[in-house]
């Protein structure tokens, strides 16, 4: 029974983390990859929530590189956003960053929500470390777009 309990609240916990949003304030970090008992979720888990994240935002199943997919589930966009790199032709571009722009790198797209008090820009992104996570990025080399 206990079991049960503990995979309920890996499900419960890993589909609300992807409705989630913070503040643009917040700096603090998104990491739902562990259970209550201290483990990771079972990839069933992971794939049934994945899928009604999916469906609840008309997205299509999440690829296996999925930042854009993430940026997508946040924004809107057609399926030529799963690829990071399209977020840059996407809105007007910006001539630097700031809470609430896409930052877009070649490999991996973001958006950020906050800057901390030694300057560095806070990213929200999925696919960060296989998960969406919120922390302090570095965005040299990246473009800012806002949607």
């Amino acid at each position: 029974m206990r079991a049960v309990h503990a995979r309920l609240l890996t499900l419960t916990v890993v589909f609300l983390s992807s409705a989630m949003t913070l503040s643009p304030a917040s700096s603090m970090p998104l990491n739902f990859s562990m259970t209550a008992s201290g483990s990771a979720p079972s990839k069933s888990i992971v794939k049934r929530a994945n899928a009604a994240t999916a469906a609840r935002h008309g997205v299509g199943p999440r690829p296996a590189r999925w930042c854009g997919w993430y940026m997508r589930t946040q924004l809107g966009g057609g399926p030529e956003y799963n690829l990071a790199r399209n977020w840059a032709k996407r809105g007007r571009p910006l001539n630097g960053p700031r809470v609430g722009a896409v930052v877009v790198w070649s490999h991996h797209v973001g958006l950020i929500t906050g800057k901390t008090k030694d300057g560095q820009w806070i990213v929200r992104s999925g696919n960060d470390g296989g998960r969406v996570r919120e922390r302090p990025r570095s965005v040299a080399g990246a473009v800012f777009r806002k949607i």
